[in-house]
């Protein structure tokens, strides 16, 4: 797992950077509004370019809220699956990538 990204949380979303080897852009979370229950609960921009989509989840283990995050766009060789989850300290949200089993 690596950090790939860094968020702060905004009155409607969050705000923050996306970084990868590849990939550097500021990007955004915003509601996803009028969708069904099946939707995401956010939609992520890059400017005005739509390249992913959240949802809100709790993990098992710990309770703690977290955002399970899909990123694509027709340059990615595949999408990139990560976690917005709050940084340790307290301080804003970070962008954690893992691979996907059998990738």
């Amino acid at each position: 797992m690596a950090t790939i990204g860094s968020f702060t949380k905004t009155d409607n979303g969050f705000a923050g950077s996306v970084k990868t080897l590849t990939l550097n852009v500021k990007a955004k979370f915003a509601p996803a509004e009028g969708e069904n229950e099946r939707g995401p609960d956010y939609r992520i921009f890059a400017g005005a370019t739509e390249f992913g989509a959240a949802w809100k989840k709790t993990a098992r283990e710990t309770q703690r809220e977290y955002l399970s995050v899909k990123l694509d766009d027709p340059s990615f060789p595949a999408p990139i699956y990560a976690s917005l989850v709050e940084a340790e300290d307290g301080e804003g949200h970070n962008l954690i990538w893992s691979r996907r089993n059998g990738d």
